[in-house]
């Protein structure tokens, strides 16, 4: 499981952290901020959710709704990609990043997007 996680968690930072990258070099902000600080705080936006996404929402929903049913899995996905998407913007707007949101629903939405999909097509993440 533990290294489930971790490959998931590789293809979520590989898709998640050019788009904050980007946003973040184009913030008012802090424009001149140096490309490693950047970086620092791109990796962070998902390293902060991820773990929590993979090992502490899982069992919240299923508590609620029954495993063996599909809706398990898409209200789990819901959960999990509203919660991303608001610690994320939270995250990112402290910082200074101006339409935080909507950065923040399209690196969640391109990463959650192209997971399910590679999934769905061979088996990984």
């Amino acid at each position: 499981m533990l290294l489930d996680w971790f490959w998931a968690f590789l293809f979520t930072e590989v898709v998640e952290i050019p788009i904050y990258f980007y946003a973040l070099g184009r913030r008012a902000a802090r424009p001149r901020a140096p490309w490693p600080a950047r970086l620092a705080v791109a990796f962070a936006a998902s390293a902060l959710t991820h773990p929590l996404v993979w090992f502490a929402i899982p069992p919240l929903v299923y508590a609620v709704c029954d495993p063996s049913l599909t809706v398990s899995y898409v209200a789990f996905t819901i959960v999990a990609e509203a919660f991303a998407v608001g610690v994320e913007w939270a995250y990112l707007r402290a910082d200074g990043l101006r339409r935080a949101w909507a950065w923040s629903l399209l690196a969640n939405a391109a990463s959650a997007g192209l997971g399910l999909g590679l999934r769905e097509l061979v088996g990984w993440p």
